[in-house]
């Protein structure tokens, strides 16, 4: 079993910054691929970046440039930084890895959330 505890969020100005952090512990062998998602009141949970274990980046359009995803394999820790935030931004924010247990067994878990406001 695998457990993910996420951190960071919080209240922000439009401008400000946050840094996420999501930090993954249980019987891992490795993780594959580490991603943050967000749900924003009455609309579908979406991709926000995801970042593999070799480094490889993906993000949403709406993300570019202003968010990066990084993580420390040898601590099993993702983080997101966010900078330039737009009230749009606003969401709860969710982490996701998918990887290998140990005895070879196959996961993928989701954290708890954490949420993100940007006020105008």
């Amino acid at each position: 079993q695998v457990q993910l505890v996420e951190s960071g969020g919080g209240l922000v100005q439009a401008g400000g910054s946050l840094r996420l952090s999501c930090a993954a512990s249980g019987r891992i062998f490795n993780i594959d691929v580490m991603g943050w998602y967000r749900q924003a009141p009455g609309k579908q949970r979406e991709l926000v970046a995801t970042i593999t274990r070799g480094g490889s980046t993906n993000y949403a359009d709406s993300v570019k440039g202003r968010f990066t995803i990084s993580r420390d394999n040898a601590k099993n820790t993702g983080y997101l930084q966010m900078n330039s935030l737009k009230p749009e931004d606003t969401a709860v924010y969710y982490c996701n890895v998918q990887g290998w247990a140990l005895g070879a067994t196959r996961f993928g878990s989701w954290g708890q959330g954490t949420q993100v406001t940007v006020s105008s």
